[in-house]
């Protein structure tokens, strides 16, 4: 209880910080976009995404990032990560920028939110329709030959949605299996996720606070080393295995 009552006062602190942080950088997208390149709208999406890690820790929470692997350069990546919270897509953007990751989200994500929205209609990430897989079936698929083709990083969560209590779900394999099936020269990057369930542990408000976020990198995995079903289940094994 007096971490929830403390974990009110300072979510105070988080919610301007969190929402000017948005706003503000949303008009350093546009600006770095439009007048100065896509590579000032990418660095400035960088600097949006340590401010949001900065707000986090406004309520009591670290991060800490782990990576003892070697990842392949020059080479198509997909990173397939667990999910706990829309903070995952912080943690991954910004302790994994020197990849310049791209994402698959939901449609419903690409109007309406301040620098988020920007980003992923403008940042070279794809908008799917989970509803409709005459849409996001194509997108998905293009969206491999395109990070093949340019050897660039994508990111996708198979689990789809967010674990309300850390606890891993079932991995949705059709995704994964149209990227992985495009990118036939790329490597898969595993990465766990720990504890970022936490921030909304009390709903919206308040932001659940004193907890250590943690990013795990795993062994890269080449693609073309092993069948679709060995993949998933190797990549699924290393992800959840390492929940706690």
């Amino acid at each position: 209880m007096i971490q929830k009552f403390l974990a009110a006062i300072l979510s105070v602190l988080f919610y301007p910080a969190f929402f000017i942080s948005l706003i503000i950088f949303h008009g350093i997208q546009v600006f770095c976009r439009h007048l100065i390149g896509k590579k000032a709208h990418t660095k400035s999406v960088e600097i949006l995404n340590f401010f949001l890690l900065r707000c986090i820790n406004l309520v009591g929470n670290t991060t800490t990032y782990i990576n003892n692997q070697h990842i392949p350069e020059g080479k198509p990546l997909l990173i397939v990560s667990n999910h706990q919270s829309m903070f995952d897509i912080s943690m991954i953007a910004w302790y994994m920028r020197k990849y310049n990751p791209n994402y698959i989200s939901k449609i419903e994500l690409g109007k309406g939110i301040p620098s988020i929205s920007y980003n992923l209609r403008h940042g070279g990430s794809v908008l799917i329709d989970r509803k409709n897989k005459r849409q996001s079936l194509p997108v998905i698929m293009n969206f491999g030959k395109r990070l093949q083709a340019e050897n660039q990083t994508g990111v996708i969560f198979p689990e789809g949605t967010r674990s309300r209590d850390g606890k891993p779900k079932k991995f949705n394999e059709t995704g994964l299996k149209l990227l992985t099936r495009n990118m036939p020269d790329g490597f898969v990057v595993p990465i766990t996720i720990n504890n970022s369930w936490k921030l909304m542990r009390y709903g919206y408000f308040p932001v659940g606070g004193f907890s250590n976020i943690t990013l795990e990198v795993h062994e890269p995995i080449a693609i073309a080393s092993c069948n679709f079903e060995d993949l998933k289940e190797k990549v699924e094994r290393q992800i959840t295995m390492a929940i706690n």
